[in-house]
């Protein structure tokens, strides 16, 4: 089902292509994060306390949207390694009010404190994308999107179900308006496997592109958000989702 679901992804985006009128950024335009290889085992349970996590690039996400009411800018910090089995992901989130309800599969974490990480195993602006989405209790919506595929609208698949590992530790109370928290933490461990169809192998010097994504949503019963991202998005009013505006990461071979 995996493979079928990858491969008319494929097909639909190759026509989608021909339908575009927007910009695309270009490869050596986008802005690259270097991903620096683990050097030893990592668990996901939210901790980053093993060695190899002193090796990965830090970034901030510094680009900020939210439509109904005045922003919040807190903090984010993002780390990724990589090797040979799997994609390793780390963001560092302040929050003064740790917040999620949903506790579904495939739900909308989104609408809760939320990590997200979008990728495309290959370097160019294509219109198709891998989406993975946890919130801190760690229910997870993951999906396939074929980016403004037809009429400018943007199917998303979630029948990809892929199966990926995820941890999280909390510094404060959930779902609790009447104190302050600190913030909160979430690691991911993506196997390669899942992104059956693209090249997994021998990727040191290869790009990928990307996009990383924090939902923060700090009252319990208001379902909007401020959203932050590491690469800019442009025109929010397109979403987080437009892969012609991702980021590139490359696997370096440290």
């Amino acid at each position: 089902m995996r493979t079928i679901i990858i491969v008319l992804a494929l097909v639909f985006n190759g026509m989608a292509l021909f339908a575009q009128t927007g910009k695309e950024l270009v490869i050596g335009e986008q802005p690259v994060y270097k991903v620096a290889k683990a050097k030893g085992p990592i668990i996901a349970d939210g901790k980053m306390d093993e060695e190899t996590w002193k090796n990965a690039e830090v970034k901030t996400f510094d680009y900020f949207f939210r439509r109904d009411e005045p922003l919040e800018k807190q903090r984010t910090e993002f780390r990724m390694l990589w090797d040979e089995q799997n994609i390793y992901l780390f963001y560092a989130c302040e929050d003064t009010s740790i917040t999620a309800r949903e506790t579904g599969y495939d739900g909308r974490p989104f609408l809760d404190d939320c990590a997200e990480f979008f990728v495309l195993p290959v370097p160019d602006s294509l219109y198709m994308h891998f989406g993975f989405e946890v919130n801190v209790i760690k229910a997870k919506y993951d999906y396939i999107v074929l980016w403004q595929f037809y009429n400018n609208r943007s199917p998303f698949i979630p029948d990809y179900n892929p199966d990926y590992e995820v941890g999280v530790t909390l510094d404060g109370t959930i779902n609790n308006d009447t104190d302050t928290d600190k913030g909160w933490t979430m690691e991911y461990v993506i196997p390669m496997s899942v992104f059956r169809g693209f090249n997994t192998r021998n990727l040191a010097g290869t790009q990928w592109a990307f996009q990383a994504v924090r939902q923060d949503r700090n009252m319990v019963d208001d379902r909007f958000r401020s959203t932050s991202t590491l690469f800019p998005t442009y025109d929010i009013r397109l979403d987080v989702h437009p892969p012609n505006r991702f980021g590139l990461m490359e696997f370096m071979d440290n």
